[in-house]
């Protein structure tokens, strides 16, 4: 899939792979530092991986309608959907995916990623809009949101240590109250050369997912990049032709 096409439900959205991928910088700050080799940590565990089922009787407001599970949604669309992030929280979240970009290499300067990810990957950043329409507080959880390649495989949002400037990605406020609501961005690697097919909303493997698909669009351009136009030469034409 190049940069720019619109996205595609896949046919199948069963999890292949569940990898908790966090990225540090090398120099704690993320800014021009070297990349080294070392892999970054990678593992499930119970804050990464989709949670159960939800089972809490979760209150819904009124004039709050939530999403039916398998709704197709476009970018800019937004659901309300139960979220459980354990046993003792739970609350209604209204999620919006407002748009999708591919990344560069280049942006990750200063993280640790090793090879597999510098020369086989792409990267993807997800704009998204979570508000509280619930009555629980759920702060500090991860906003719950998959991406998803042309292999129905779920990719797990990166996990930063310290600031990614490209796309600013935090968990929700330590406090995510009623009412709360916040602008983030999700980082998303797909291994080989991997495409960005859709966003998901999956809980669980027994959850019909909520989608969302839209126009991916293509890297932001280097500020170096001066658009092709070269010197002009004595004849006026540039350099570059």
């Amino acid at each position: 899939m190049r940069p720019g096409s619109p996205l595609s439900r896949p046919l199948l959205a069963l999890p292949a792979v569940l990898l908790a991928l966090t990225l540090t910088a090398c120099d704690g700050s993320g800014d021009d530092a070297p990349a080294t080799e070392e892999s970054p940590s990678a593992g499930i565990s119970s804050a990464d991986a989709p949670t159960e089922s939800p089972t809490a009787d979760v209150t819904v407001p009124e004039g709050v309608a939530v999403t039916a599970q398998g709704s197709d949604l476009r970018f800019g669309d937004s659901a309300t959907v139960v979220f459980e992030p354990d046993q003792k929280r739970d609350t209604l979240l209204q999620l919006t995916v407002t748009g999708a970009r591919k990344g560069r290499l280049d942006d990750f300067q200063g993280f640790i990623l090793d090879n597999d990810y510098k020369k086989k990957a792409n990267y993807y950043y997800v704009d998204v809009d979570v508000e509280n329409v619930g009555e629980g507080d759920v702060g500090g959880a991860p906003v719950p949101l998959w991406g998803v390649n042309e292999d129905n495989t779920l990719l797990p949002a990166v996990n930063f240590t310290t600031k990614f400037k490209p796309c600013d990605s935090t968990p929700l406020p330590k406090k995510f109250q009623p009412g709360d609501s916040l602008e983030t961005c999700l980082v998303y690697l797909s291994p080989d050369k991997g495409s960005l097919e859709s966003v998901s909303f999956r809980p669980d493997q027994a959850f019909d997912p909520i989608e969302w698909t839209g126009d991916v669009k293509p890297p932001k351009k280097d500020k170096s990049d001066k658009g092709g136009k070269g010197k002009k030469n004595k004849n006026g034409k540039n350099d570059n032709g």
